[in-house]
Protein backbone atom coordinates (compact mmCIF):
# COMPACT_ATOMS: atom_id res chain seq x y z
CA UNK A 1 0.00 0.00 0.00
CA UNK A 2 2.87 2.31 0.87
CA UNK A 3 5.04 1.68 -2.27
CA UNK A 4 2.14 2.23 -4.74
CA UNK A 5 1.25 5.23 -2.67
CA UNK A 6 -2.60 4.03 -1.67
CA UNK A 7 -4.87 6.16 0.33
CA UNK A 8 -7.62 4.01 0.29
CA UNK A 9 -6.92 0.28 -0.55
CA UNK A 10 -10.51 -1.43 -1.08
CA UNK A 11 -10.61 -5.00 0.40
CA UNK A 12 -13.01 -8.25 -0.67
CA UNK A 13 -13.24 -11.32 0.91
CA UNK A 14 -11.63 -10.03 4.41
CA UNK A 15 -13.89 -12.98 5.78
CA UNK A 16 -14.56 -10.96 9.18
CA UNK A 17 -18.66 -10.78 11.04
CA UNK A 18 -19.70 -8.12 12.05
CA UNK A 19 -18.50 -4.37 11.50
CA UNK A 20 -15.95 -1.95 13.16
CA UNK A 21 -13.14 0.28 12.63
CA UNK A 22 -9.52 -0.72 13.67
CA UNK A 23 -6.76 1.37 14.42
CA UNK A 24 -3.69 -1.06 13.01
CA UNK A 25 -0.12 -1.05 14.56
CA UNK A 26 1.52 0.02 11.36
CA UNK A 27 -0.42 3.34 11.85
CA UNK A 28 -3.45 2.45 9.18
CA UNK A 29 -7.00 2.18 10.35
CA UNK A 30 -9.21 -0.15 8.75
CA UNK A 31 -13.28 -0.16 8.62
CA UNK A 32 -14.62 -3.18 7.65
CA UNK A 33 -18.43 -4.73 7.18
CA UNK A 34 -19.43 -8.48 7.44
CA UNK A 35 -22.11 -10.98 8.42
CA UNK A 36 -24.17 -9.06 10.95
CA UNK A 37 -24.16 -12.58 12.97
CA UNK A 38 -20.78 -13.07 14.94
CA UNK A 39 -21.15 -16.87 14.35
CA UNK A 40 -21.90 -16.96 11.07
CA UNK A 41 -19.83 -18.91 8.61
CA UNK A 42 -16.57 -16.33 8.01
CA UNK A 43 -17.45 -15.89 4.48
CA UNK A 44 -17.28 -12.91 1.95
CA UNK A 45 -16.66 -9.65 3.50
CA UNK A 46 -15.73 -6.17 2.47
CA UNK A 47 -13.25 -3.56 4.04
CA UNK A 48 -11.49 -0.14 3.40
CA UNK A 49 -7.71 0.00 4.66
CA UNK A 50 -6.88 3.99 4.67
CA UNK A 51 -3.62 5.57 4.96
CA UNK A 52 -3.80 7.78 8.13
CA UNK A 53 -4.20 10.79 5.37
CA UNK A 54 -7.51 9.17 4.14
CA UNK A 55 -8.35 8.70 8.00
CA UNK A 56 -8.26 12.13 8.99
CA UNK A 57 -10.68 12.88 5.95
CA UNK A 58 -12.79 10.00 6.85
CA UNK A 59 -16.52 12.17 7.46
CA UNK A 60 -18.43 8.82 7.51
CA UNK A 61 -18.83 5.65 6.56
CA UNK A 62 -21.73 2.59 7.07
CA UNK A 63 -21.72 -1.30 7.29
CA UNK A 64 -24.41 -2.61 4.87
CA UNK A 65 -24.16 -6.25 4.27
CA UNK A 66 -21.22 -8.81 3.82
CA UNK A 67 -21.13 -7.60 0.51
CA UNK A 68 -21.47 -3.95 0.44
CA UNK A 69 -20.11 -0.79 2.94
CA UNK A 70 -19.60 2.84 2.08
CA UNK A 71 -17.25 5.87 3.26
CA UNK A 72 -17.58 9.38 2.66
CA UNK A 73 -14.26 11.43 2.43
CA UNK A 74 -13.34 15.14 2.75
CA UNK A 75 -11.66 16.84 -0.03
CA UNK A 76 -11.27 19.84 -1.60
CA UNK A 77 -13.53 20.75 -3.94
CA UNK A 78 -16.70 18.06 -3.26
CA UNK A 79 -17.38 15.05 -0.54
CA UNK A 80 -16.42 11.86 -2.00
CA UNK A 81 -18.25 8.68 -1.48
CA UNK A 82 -16.69 5.33 -1.91
CA UNK A 83 -18.80 2.33 -2.29
CA UNK A 84 -16.74 -0.85 -1.78
CA UNK A 85 -17.62 -4.05 -3.32
CA UNK A 86 -18.14 -8.00 -3.34
CA UNK A 87 -20.70 -8.77 -6.20
CA UNK A 88 -21.75 -12.61 -6.20
CA UNK A 89 -20.01 -14.81 -8.88
CA UNK A 90 -21.49 -15.61 -12.36
CA UNK A 91 -22.89 -18.78 -11.08
CA UNK A 92 -24.54 -17.43 -8.54
CA UNK A 93 -28.41 -17.63 -8.04
CA UNK A 94 -30.20 -15.09 -9.93
CA UNK A 95 -31.96 -14.05 -6.62
CA UNK A 96 -28.83 -13.44 -4.97
CA UNK A 97 -27.67 -11.29 -7.76
CA UNK A 98 -30.96 -9.21 -7.34
CA UNK A 99 -30.40 -8.81 -3.90
CA UNK A 100 -26.60 -7.69 -4.41
CA UNK A 101 -27.52 -4.92 -7.06
CA UNK A 102 -31.17 -4.04 -5.52
CA UNK A 103 -28.72 -3.02 -2.17
CA UNK A 104 -26.26 -1.66 -4.32
CA UNK A 105 -28.75 0.55 -5.85
CA UNK A 106 -30.16 1.57 -2.29
CA UNK A 107 -27.31 2.63 -1.17
CA UNK A 108 -26.58 4.52 -4.44
CA UNK A 109 -29.41 6.68 -3.91
CA UNK A 110 -28.56 7.52 -0.19
CA UNK A 111 -25.28 9.06 -1.55
CA UNK A 112 -25.75 13.21 -1.60
CA UNK A 113 -25.98 13.94 -5.02
CA UNK A 114 -23.15 16.66 -4.68
CA UNK A 115 -20.33 13.67 -4.24
CA UNK A 116 -17.63 12.54 -6.17
CA UNK A 117 -19.31 8.67 -6.45
CA UNK A 118 -17.10 5.91 -6.61
CA UNK A 119 -18.33 2.41 -7.49
CA UNK A 120 -15.20 -0.54 -7.14
CA UNK A 121 -14.44 -4.05 -5.74
CA UNK A 122 -14.65 -7.36 -7.06
CA UNK A 123 -17.57 -7.14 -8.93
CA UNK A 124 -17.04 -10.38 -10.94
CA UNK A 125 -17.82 -9.26 -14.03
CA UNK A 126 -16.52 -9.78 -17.75
CA UNK A 127 -17.38 -6.38 -19.63
CA UNK A 128 -15.63 -6.95 -22.62
CA UNK A 129 -14.60 -4.70 -25.22
CA UNK A 130 -17.80 -3.93 -27.10
CA UNK A 131 -19.10 -0.90 -25.99
CA UNK A 132 -22.07 -0.42 -28.88
CA UNK A 133 -24.53 2.10 -27.72
CA UNK A 134 -22.55 2.31 -24.00
CA UNK A 135 -19.91 4.60 -25.18
CA UNK A 136 -20.11 7.13 -22.57
CA UNK A 137 -19.64 4.83 -19.67
CA UNK A 138 -17.48 2.50 -21.13
CA UNK A 139 -14.48 2.19 -23.42
CA UNK A 140 -12.99 -0.20 -26.04
CA UNK A 141 -9.85 -1.19 -24.00
CA UNK A 142 -11.84 -4.49 -22.42
CA UNK A 143 -11.02 -7.82 -22.01
CA UNK A 144 -12.94 -10.64 -23.56
CA UNK A 145 -16.55 -10.91 -23.78
CA UNK A 146 -19.14 -9.70 -21.78
CA UNK A 147 -21.17 -12.34 -19.41
CA UNK A 148 -24.30 -12.19 -17.70
CA UNK A 149 -22.51 -10.49 -14.57
CA UNK A 150 -21.43 -8.01 -17.20
CA UNK A 151 -24.47 -7.46 -18.43
CA UNK A 152 -26.01 -6.67 -15.00
CA UNK A 153 -23.12 -4.28 -14.01
CA UNK A 154 -22.96 -2.35 -17.00
CA UNK A 155 -26.85 -2.00 -17.14
CA UNK A 156 -26.23 -0.42 -13.08
CA UNK A 157 -23.50 1.58 -14.45
CA UNK A 158 -25.86 3.11 -17.56
CA UNK A 159 -28.58 3.96 -14.89
CA UNK A 160 -26.29 5.31 -12.54
CA UNK A 161 -24.37 7.15 -15.43
CA UNK A 162 -20.94 5.14 -14.29
CA UNK A 163 -17.80 5.38 -16.33
CA UNK A 164 -16.23 1.91 -15.76
CA UNK A 165 -12.72 3.00 -15.58
CA UNK A 166 -10.57 -0.06 -16.46
CA UNK A 167 -11.86 0.10 -20.00
CA UNK A 168 -10.75 3.33 -20.49
CA UNK A 169 -6.98 3.59 -20.89
CA UNK A 170 -5.07 1.32 -23.60
CA UNK A 171 -2.64 -0.30 -21.67
CA UNK A 172 -1.19 -3.62 -22.64
CA UNK A 173 -3.73 -6.39 -21.78
CA UNK A 174 -1.22 -7.54 -18.81
CA UNK A 175 -1.96 -4.23 -16.59
CA UNK A 176 -6.14 -5.14 -17.41
CA UNK A 177 -6.50 -8.05 -16.47
CA UNK A 178 -7.21 -9.12 -12.72
CA UNK A 179 -7.52 -12.32 -12.20
CA UNK A 180 -5.86 -15.66 -13.05
CA UNK A 181 -7.36 -18.72 -12.66
CA UNK A 182 -5.86 -22.08 -10.26
CA UNK A 183 -4.64 -23.37 -13.11
CA UNK A 184 -3.22 -20.28 -14.60
CA UNK A 185 -4.45 -20.35 -17.94
CA UNK A 186 -7.24 -18.14 -18.20
CA UNK A 187 -7.05 -14.03 -17.41
CA UNK A 188 -9.86 -12.37 -16.57
CA UNK A 189 -10.90 -8.45 -15.81
CA UNK A 190 -13.29 -8.90 -13.29
CA UNK A 191 -12.56 -6.58 -10.33
CA UNK A 192 -13.20 -2.79 -11.40
CA UNK A 193 -13.14 0.96 -10.44
CA UNK A 194 -15.67 3.24 -11.18
CA UNK A 195 -16.97 6.83 -11.56
CA UNK A 196 -19.38 8.81 -12.03
CA UNK A 197 -18.93 11.02 -15.71
CA UNK A 198 -19.62 13.93 -14.60
CA UNK A 199 -15.97 13.44 -12.35
CA UNK A 200 -15.15 11.58 -15.17
CA UNK A 201 -11.66 14.31 -15.42
CA UNK A 202 -10.74 13.69 -12.42
CA UNK A 203 -9.64 10.05 -13.46
CA UNK A 204 -6.19 10.16 -14.85
CA UNK A 205 -5.47 6.32 -14.89
CA UNK A 206 -6.58 2.55 -14.24
CA UNK A 207 -4.26 0.02 -14.40
CA UNK A 208 -3.05 -3.79 -12.52
CA UNK A 209 -0.27 -3.30 -10.40
CA UNK A 210 1.62 -6.82 -11.08
CA UNK A 211 4.10 -5.70 -8.60
CA UNK A 212 1.75 -6.03 -5.51
CA UNK A 213 2.18 -9.49 -3.80
CA UNK A 214 -0.98 -9.70 -1.61
CA UNK A 215 -1.19 -14.00 -1.63
CA UNK A 216 -3.91 -13.49 -3.69
CA UNK A 217 -4.96 -14.88 -7.12
CA UNK A 218 -6.47 -11.15 -7.71
CA UNK A 219 -3.95 -8.62 -9.03
CA UNK A 220 -4.02 -5.17 -7.38
CA UNK A 221 -6.52 -2.56 -9.27
CA UNK A 222 -4.45 0.83 -8.76
CA UNK A 223 -6.31 3.86 -10.19
CA UNK A 224 -5.11 7.62 -9.91
CA UNK A 225 -7.43 10.56 -8.78
CA UNK A 226 -6.52 14.17 -9.62
CA UNK A 227 -8.23 15.16 -6.05
CA UNK A 228 -6.71 16.09 -2.88
CA UNK A 229 -7.76 14.72 1.12
CA UNK A 230 -8.76 17.24 3.73
CA UNK A 231 -8.71 16.82 7.16
CA UNK A 232 -13.23 16.36 8.12
CA UNK A 233 -12.21 18.32 11.59
CA UNK A 234 -9.88 20.97 12.97
CA UNK A 235 -7.33 20.35 15.44
CA UNK A 236 -9.61 20.41 18.23
CA UNK A 237 -11.40 17.76 16.91
CA UNK A 238 -14.71 19.64 15.53
CA UNK A 239 -16.23 19.05 12.44
CA UNK A 240 -15.65 21.57 9.43
CA UNK A 241 -19.16 22.03 8.32
CA UNK A 242 -20.87 24.67 10.34
CA UNK A 243 -23.97 22.67 10.96
CA UNK A 244 -23.72 19.18 12.39
CA UNK A 245 -26.07 17.61 9.59
CA UNK A 246 -25.92 14.10 11.10
CA UNK A 247 -27.84 15.05 13.48
CA UNK A 248 -31.16 14.97 11.31
CA UNK A 249 -30.18 12.04 10.29
CA UNK A 250 -31.44 10.20 13.50
CA UNK A 251 -35.41 10.23 13.22
CA UNK A 252 -36.77 10.95 16.59
CA UNK A 253 -33.82 13.58 16.65
CA UNK A 254 -35.21 15.06 13.47
CA UNK A 255 -38.91 15.12 14.58
CA UNK A 256 -38.66 16.57 17.68
CA UNK A 257 -36.54 19.29 16.12
CA UNK A 258 -37.79 22.86 15.01
CA UNK A 259 -36.22 25.18 12.45
CA UNK A 260 -37.04 29.09 13.26
CA UNK A 261 -37.13 31.73 10.87
CA UNK A 262 -36.75 35.35 11.44
CA UNK A 263 -37.17 38.13 8.92
CA UNK A 264 -34.70 41.51 9.27
CA UNK A 265 -36.05 44.46 8.58
CA UNK A 266 -33.70 47.32 7.33
CA UNK A 267 -34.70 51.15 7.01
Amino acid sequence: MRRYNIKVLGLCETRWNGSGQTKLSSGETIIYSGHEDVDHDHTQGVALLLASEATRALMTWEPVSARLMSARFNSKGRKITIIQCYAPTNAADEEEKEDFYSSLQSLFDRTPRRDMKIVMGNLNAKVGDDNTDRELIMGRHGIGTCNENGELFIDCCFFNDLVIGGTIYPHRNIYKTTWTSPNGKTDNQIDHFTIDRKCRQSLLDVRAGRGADAASDHQLLVATLKTKLRSSCDSSGRPHHKFNIQFLKDGKKKKSSTVKSETVLRR
